[in-house]
């Protein structure tokens, strides 16, 4: 076997592998063999067919099965071993058809590969940029309170209606006379009141009570969210609303989502009862600490976002654009021609910093270690689990969850990805300057 490889540009190279028939001839003939014995051919015994026979019948596919196999193993072998970076995955030249695949044949293959381009850190102190200081203000944590107390809070049913509460009613499609249409609507189901934002529209549902009919309402005119209209009449995407159709809606209940109270009871559900909490003031000091992680998560997010956009304008790197275009074909088969050259531009940035990533981790010695990883994951299935169920779980099911979210490959490699963007960006922060800015919670949600 002889390998090789051509430049040809400091982008662009061949890699040339020549298979002679000693490489590959003696793991084909074996596969021959055990073929000849298994295999049923008309005329013959099971096994007793002709191991010439049986070559003439399967003797192609077996070798380009075994050639393939060498191929494979020797040309990423090659990259590995002489430490060529790659971009994307090398591309065959020519395809099966240009050879008669025949015992004692000699193959010479040739692979496209893009080469990385040499990367040059392009960050320091003279680069600055902002990081916010968000400041909890006393509407943010009014707010924030408030919906905790909601989502601790008891339903009731209150005797007359105010914004904010939830109806159940008969809905019942009229005519244009005021009479009930015919084979119309008629359903029973629930409103909530503040989904209506026209004053005026709004009006007739306070103050109602159990048994009440508001006549002749324009649902459509006072429900501009089609999604939460069909959800109301129950419809399907084949239903048709007929906007000059008006409703009589008879109340049949009144639910209140009321606020759970400010106690010793309701700190426990939010924080456990070995956290401490135990009056008002320590409850809300809990609260703004979380919000002040949260906001600075939130700055470190923004400020992420701010180093890639404008360290995306400084990185000067040329690519193998034609060949990881060819490339990317490969692995998406279906997308067209126009968008492949719509999207790549995008692709190449996000490849340019990738390259840079890698740079700054190679260069500064940081290192991602699996505990990294694993810290990671648990973190974030963490969230995921308090943003759908508030009940805490224990350490030893998390670290299970955690476990089992690693075993896929997909989630594991994108996890490292995170942590290494982690890394690199905590490097960078020590690098260039950061020049603090407070900025209100209000202001900060409109950058």
């Amino acid at each position: 076997m002889r390998i090789s490889r051509t430049n040809i540009d400091e982008l662009n190279a061949i890699i040339s592998v020549v298979i002679r028939p000693d490489d590959y001839q003696d793991k084909v003939e074996r596969q021959i063999k055990e073929k000849a014995k298994k295999v049923k051919l008309p005329g013959y015994r099971n096994g007793l067919a002709p191991v010439s026979h049986v070559q003439k019948i399967y003797g192609r596919g077996v070798i380009i099965e075994e050639v393939n196999k060498i191929l494979g193993d020797v040309v990423n072998n090659y990259i590995k071993q002489n430490e060529i970076e790659t971009l994307g995955q090398p591309l065959q030249k020519g395809d099966e058809s240009q050879y008669n695949w025949e015992l004692g044949q000699e193959f010479t293959f040739e692979y496209e590969i893009g080469l990385a381009p040499d990367v040059i850190t392009v960050f320091n102190a003279s680069d600055s940029l902002i990081h916010y200081v968000i400041k909890v203000d006393e509407e943010t944590l009014n707010a924030r309170l408030k919906n905790l107390r909601r989502s601790y809070g008891k339903m009731t049913n209150p005797e007359t209606s105010a914004d904010g509460d939830v109806i159940f009613a008969d809905f019942v499609q009229l005519q244009n006379d005021g009479s009930v249409l015919e084979n119309g609507i008629n359903v029973t189901s629930t409103l909530r009141i503040d989904i209506i934002t026209d004053a005026n529209l709004k009006a007739p549902f306070i103050g109602v009570k159990r048994d009440d009919v508001i006549e002749n309402f324009n649902l459509v005119a006072a429900i501009a969210d089609e999604v939460q209209l069909r959800k109301i009449l129950k419809l399907d995407d084949n239903n048709q609303i007929i906007p000059q159709s008006n409703f009589s809606i008879t109340i049949k209940n009144i639910n209140r989502l009321e606020e759970s109270d400010l106690d010793l009871n309701f700190y426990n559900k939010v924080f456990g009862e070995d956290a401490g909490v135990n009056t008002e003031e320590e409850f809300k000091k809990r609260i703004t600490a979380e919000l002040e992680l949260m906001m600075l998560q939130d700055a470190d997010r923004k400020l992420a976002a701010d180093f890639y956009q404008y360290g995306s304008g400084k990185i000067d790197l040329k690519l193998p654009d034609d060949f990881l275009k060819r490339w990317l074909k490969t692995v998406n088969r279906e997308i067209s021609a126009e968008d492949l050259e719509a999207g790549y531009p995008d692709f190449a940035t996000n490849l340019k910093w990738t390259l840079l990533e890698n740079k700054i981790v190679k260069d500064n010695k940081i290192e991602i270690k699996y505990a990294d990883v694993f810290e990671a994951a648990k973190l974030r299935i963490a969230s995921q689990l308090k943003m759908y169920n508030p009940t805490p779980v224990t350490e030893e099911q998390l670290t299970e969850y955690t476990n089992q979210f690693l075993k896929e490959n997909q989630n594991i490699n994108q996890t490292f990805d995170e942590v290494k963007s982690n890394k690199v960006f905590e490097f960078l922060k020590t690098v260039i300057t950061l020049n603090k800015q407070e900025i209100s919670f209000k202001d900060f949600k409109e950058l």
